[in-house]
């Protein structure tokens, strides 16, 4: 009977255990499903920045380009430009000389056909029937012959010069068109230029702003490390850290400014990081530590667009609807550290039981009753804020996602 009922009882407790393993999978797949929702990019505003020096990375890009363009098809119309140019004032010679010899013989078109009108007026006389005057008649209808004959051939003269004229100005005409388009091809290759130049130093301007804005970051979450060390609530681990700083180092010092690297492949970067050990919350769900509030930063990994550069932020940035809000605590707890700092302001860090911490930074002034020893209740206000409370819970060397403690 006790075998029996030792048998039942192992059988349970393996249905039991198999129970246990699966809820297990479940919620760690649930788990690193929502973890994985949490990785977001940088706040609104450094993302927005990121987004503006891409945009004129790529203009500038796209710029270079044209130029390439504009340099390589100048570079084979330049011999036939001289040789336009050449031809062209060849042209306006011959057209000079044209037109002179056209004048000359529109002169001398107009004498003749005058000179035809008056012998025709002549001829038409009546003459007297006797030898003179028939031979007059001969000669005079002679010359009109001769005349006519002149003028048809100076009419002739005329028209094929005239063609000739008009030939040489269109040949001008189409010269000066292509001359005309290299020249505005020229003074556009310089425009883009020039406006490159420009766009290149705003550029550099833009990304000197946004390396401070990312240093500042980056120096802050350090500030809260070294902190959190220096209290034996989390440890770094210190190869790490150098391998980190080695990385950093690296992508800040990148001169180049236009390349393949500088557009936005993020996926393809691979700089160390030090990525923190995050353990899913189970405890009671709790108020925040501000009454009206949004999410600028999110908990997570994301990778800088401009420097490639992985940054796990192991809090949460939230931005108060109203000035000067109070800030308070989640738990009841113990203050373990309240002071000012230089990088993140003031600094408060409460101990809760079962190894919680909660991190409240950036405060603009801490409560004047919050000093280190001092036991606090749940919603006692521990200080202020005016523009960004930087949230972070740690529990037993292990950061949790902040957002998950608010009901």
């Amino acid at each position: 009977m006790i075998r029996l009922f030792l048998v039942f009882a192992l059988i349970f407790s393996l249905l039991d255990a198999k129970t246990d393993i699966d809820t297990q999978i479940k919620q760690t797949s649930k788990r690193l499903s929502s973890f994985s929702k949490s990785y977001t990019s940088i706040n609104k505003k450094m993302s927005q920045n990121a987004k503006a020096i891409l945009k004129q990375k790529q203009a500038i890009l796209k710029g270079q380009k044209e130029i390439e363009d504009l340099t390589s098809e100048l570079k084979e119309k330049e011999s036939k430009y001289k040789e336009n140019i050449v031809t062209l004032k060849k042209l306006e010679v011959t057209q000079k000389d044209l037109a002179k010899e056209q004048q000359k013989i529109e002169n001398e078109l107009i004498f003749t056909i005058a000179q035809s009108v008056s012998l025709s007026v002549i001829l038409e006389e009546e003459y007297a029937v006797n030898e003179k005057s028939l031979i007059e008649f001969e000669v005079l209808k002679e010359m009109l012959n001769r005349s006519k004959a002149k003028a048809k051939k100076l009419n002739k003269k005329f028209y094929n010069t005239s063609k000739n004229i008009t030939s040489l100005s269109n040949e001008a005409s189409s010269l000066e068109k292509q001359i005309a388009s290299i020249d505005a091809k020229r003074k556009k290759l310089i425009s883009i230029q020039k406006r490159n130049k420009k766009a290149l130093k705003k550029l550099e301007r833009s990304k000197l702003a946004y390396k401070k804005e990312l240093k500042k970051l980056l120096k802050k979450q350090d500030t809260l490390k070294r902190t959190l060390s220096k209290l034996n609530i989390i440890k770094i681990d210190e190869a790490k850290k150098a391998k980190e700083e080695a990385a950093r180092k690296k992508a800040f010092r990148a001169k180049k400014i236009i390349s393949d690297q500088d557009l936005p492949k993020v996926k393809k970067h691979g700089s160390s990081y030090q990525r923190a050990k995050t353990k899913r919350y189970r405890g009671p769900k709790t108020i925040a530590p501000l009454d009206r509030y949004s999410i600028i930063k999110k908990y997570g990994t994301y990778t800088d667009p401009i420097y490639g550069i992985k940054v796990f932020n192991e809090s949460i940035s939230l931005k108060p609807k109203r000035a000067n809000a109070k800030v308070k605590t989640v738990f009841n707890g113990k203050v373990i550290y309240a002071d000012k700092t230089a990088v993140l302001d003031n600094i408060v860090i409460i101990q809760h039981k079962n190894g919680l911490h909660t991190i409240y930074a950036n405060l603009s002034k801490i409560a004047p009753n919050i000093k280190k020893g001092k036991r606090v209740k749940k919603g006692s206000t521990i200080g202020r804020v005016k523009n960004e409370l930087v949230f972070e819970v740690t529990q037993k060397s292990y950061h949790i996602n902040p957002i998950r403690l608010f009901k």
